[in-house]
């Protein structure tokens, strides 16, 4: 058994697409199928049911693609550590985030110890944030809501209100507070279902009668603002997002504990780096010292 063929199962077994599959890894498909098939060759088992171009793991795929994972997980585990101590200067922290307002700021002030540092940041649904936490392929997670698992190590770092952002000159532009089914007639602008935020406002939107109507949904929440100001519709809007333009207003909502909770998060058997050790302390300091402000 080769380690090139444990990499190739992996890509396939999670496309279940021997041409996608070929295509992500930049061979041909010919060449790919036998790979997989000495693979099976040596485990003296088929891996999937093939039906005419369509592949399905199998029960022996499946049980066997666990393995794989976990001793694939450990040779990258051990490399990054050979890196870190051969050049702790010059790593790149991964980082996967469902709420990225806070996170210019947590980088500014992590520059300022390691500049040295490159960083890779996708920002991610829930779902897809977590399938990279399972596999181990991000140093972090900055998460709303918190996630829980086996293999996961949560700390929650911060309780963020949220608030309602309407532009000047909205009927509610006065106020300072609002009931929350003061709203059900409203046009909102959001992110899309599958962010931790949209999903707890919609929960808690129901829970008091009504269904928040969305006019724009996107992938990017710093487009919110914006959009507010332009009139398009009013959102609701993390403390920590607020920004200082001067023609929107920030209204508490009164009735209801309307509040995210910011986590950060990290597989339990990844390798952390110092420089990782280093971001997370930045992270924790940055937080507490938005607790402070806020007290």
């Amino acid at each position: 058994m080769e380690l090139l063929q444990l990499q190739y199962f992996l890509v396939v077994a999670r496309l279940e697409h021997m041409t996608e599959a070929a295509r992500n890894l930049h061979v041909t498909q010919s060449s790919l199928s036998k790979t997989i098939g000495r693979l099976e060759e040596d485990l003296g088992v088929p891996l999937f049911d093939r039906i005419g171009r369509k592949l399905r793991l199998n029960e022996f795929g499946s049980s066997f693609l666990l393995r794989a994972e976990r001793a694939l997980f450990e040779l990258e585990q051990g490399k990054q550590e050979l890196r870190d101590l051969s050049s702790p200067e010059h790593s790149t922290l991964k980082l996967a985030v469902t709420t990225a307002s806070t996170l210019p700021n947590i980088l500014r002030e992590f520059r300022k110890k390691r500049p040295h540092i490159q960083f890779h940041v996708q920002m991610l649904t829930t779902q897809e944030m977590v399938t990279l936490l399972h596999r181990g392929e991000v140093d972090f997670c900055l998460s709303s809501p918190p996630i829980e698992g086996d293999d996961i190590e949560c700390q929650i770092v911060f309780i963020d209100p949220i608030l309602v952002a309407v532009p000047m000159g909205h009927r509610l532009a006065d106020r300072s507070s609002i009931s929350l089914i003061e709203l059900k007639d409203e046009w909102f602008v959001g992110v899309k279902k599958g962010y931790g935020t949209r999903d707890l406002i919609d929960s808690v939107c129901k829970s008091v009668g009504f269904v928040p109507k969305y006019v724009y949904e996107g992938d990017e929440p710093a487009r919110l603002s914006s959009l507010v100001e332009a009139e398009i519709g009013i959102a609701f809007m993390p403390s920590t997002a607020r920004n200082s333009q001067e023609h929107i207003k920030y209204v508490q909502v009164e009735d209801q504990e309307l509040v995210r909770e910011i986590a950060l998060l990290w597989h339990r058997s990844r390798y952390i780096s110092r420089a990782a050790q280093e971001f997370r302390e930045v992270v924790v300091d940055y937080f507490g010292e938005i607790s402070k402000q806020t007290i």
